[in-house]
């Protein structure tokens, strides 16, 4: 099952990865025929990703090679820390074009081809809406951090797109009215948007894989989920929770729980049960998961 799943991951980012390519390679002719700072912004950040995806195909088989002494936990805080390099990269590129922009609109805006842009953009949401149907029937088996992560992006190109070819509509309509004054605008404006708008995200990743990094433990609600599953099945054997310890790295989860036991004395084999009880009830809610029961011995 590892090994299909590694083979659909690895087709799944060079799908992804050529997609990209071709995306970034379109926008940056659109900016050179239209001039627009939108299309550009989607050009430097798919020209990051296609920068940053290459690693990332070169990491994924490591992150199927179990845990070890010198490797305690596997090799997940390495994609906890590429991640956060690559939406780090991600997050200053965004603000200098915020700047940018802003700076843009202070000076009067500028003239763009709005009708190239808008038949572009609306090319482009249907293209990446292809993209995102091929990687969903890729992950349809499989669950994975990895894909999942590639259809979010390329569900936000597809938002994108489908605004920007809005936004360039509407500019091309005003073009005749006595509203024509804001079309200059309407380009750094609407980039600007995309880059508060886009900007969430990476923050959000990269405060999550902080943590991943760092060991903290799993998001308060992780845990009691965890706990709610574990005690209702240690409760079969009169057992209960003394200590535990939920912690993420990058796609890796691992469970440690350390029990207490009302007769004091633990059966092996009842362990063996609890364990397997607990494993698959947590199925599918995770990636990679290792469930530990640990006595905890009284100093």
């Amino acid at each position: 099952m590892q090994e299909k799943k590694l083979k659909i991951e690895n087709l799944a980012m060079r799908i992804s990865f050529l997609g990209t390519v071709g995306f970034a390679a379109a926008e940056f002719l659109i900016f050179l025929i239209a001039g627009s700072r939108a299309v550009l912004m989607d050009f430097i950040f798919d020209f990051v990703d296609v920068i940053l995806i290459g690693p990332l195909m070169v990491l994924i088989p490591y992150l199927y090679k179990p845990a070890s002494e010198r490797h305690p936990y596997g090799y997940g805080q390495v994609e906890s820390l590429f991640i956060i390099m690559k939406y780090l990269a991600l997050v200053v590129v965004d603000i200098s074009l915020l700047y940018d922009n802003v700076v843009t609109v202070i000076h009067g805006g500028h003239t763009i081809n709005a009708g190239t842009v808008f038949v572009y953009e609306m090319i482009s949401s249907i293209g990446t809406l292809a993209m995102c149907l091929v990687l969903r029937y890729l992950s349809r088996k499989y669950e994975s951090m990895i894909i999942e992560a590639e259809i979010f992006s390329w569900k936000i190109y597809v938002y994108t797109s489908a605004g920007l070819a809005l936004a360039f509509l509407l500019a091309i309509f005003l073009k005749s009215t006595s509203f024509a004054f804001v079309i200059p605008y309407m380009d750094p404006v609407i980039a600007s948007v995309m880059a508060v708008v886009l900007i969430i995200r990476p923050i959000r990743e990269i405060i999550a894989n902080t943590r991943n990094l760092l060991l903290f433990s799993a998001p308060p609600e992780t845990v009691e989920e965890v706990r709610a599953v574990a005690e209702e099945e240690l409760r079969k054997y009169s057992c209960e929770i003394s200590f535990l310890e939920v912690i993420q790295t990058g796609r890796k989860t691992w469970v440690e729980i350390y029990i207490d036991s009302e007769s004091e004395v633990v059966i092996l084999r009842h362990l063996h049960l609890i364990r397997d009880a607990i494993r698959e009830r947590l199925k599918g809610k995770f990636d990679q998961y290792y469930v530990e029961l640990i006595p905890d011995i009284p100093n």
